[in-house]
């Protein structure tokens, strides 16, 4: 179910609460306008892992992020990338286009598709488990 503004912004405030490794979130929800926001800023997690987020919002639409990049950062490596730039000449992202994950190696040129990310959902649970999984398995 697509979320208001208001529930959004509560789900983003309390983003710090869905992983004991986090140890601060900085994201700021910015309105521009009943339907329209912008959200920016970072999750910062044990060990030096950051989660830099923006994305494009309008709450009137089904699709209601209508653009994103996120990017996890450990001790200020860039380790992965996901952002919605379209690239249709390359077939292997067709199943999940536009969406897609930037690895290494070559990671700026390396992209595999992104099945957990969406235009129609919060992506901020799937990005933190994601973290979890991947730096502080248990």
């Amino acid at each position: 179910m697509k979320p208001s503004r208001e529930e959004y912004e509560a789900q983003v405030y309390r983003a710090a609460e869905l992983s004991s490794h986090i140890e601060y979130s900085d994201l700021v929800l910015v309105p521009a306008g009943r339907k329209l926001a912008t959200l920016s800023g970072a999750i910062s997690f044990k060990q030096n892992i950051r989660l830099v987020i923006r994305e494009a919002l309008d709450f009137a639409l089904e699709e209601w992020i209508t653009g994103y990049g996120y990017v996890v950062y450990k001790n200020n490596e860039r380790q992965y990338w996901y952002d919605s730039q379209e690239h249709p000449n390359d077939p292997s992202l067709a199943p999940t286009h536009p969406h897609h994950k930037h690895i290494s190696p070559d990671i700026k040129h390396h992209r595999i598709p992104a099945p957990n990310i969406s235009f129609k959902v919060s992506n901020l649970p799937f990005l933190i488990q994601e973290i979890e999984e991947e730096f502080f398995p248990i």
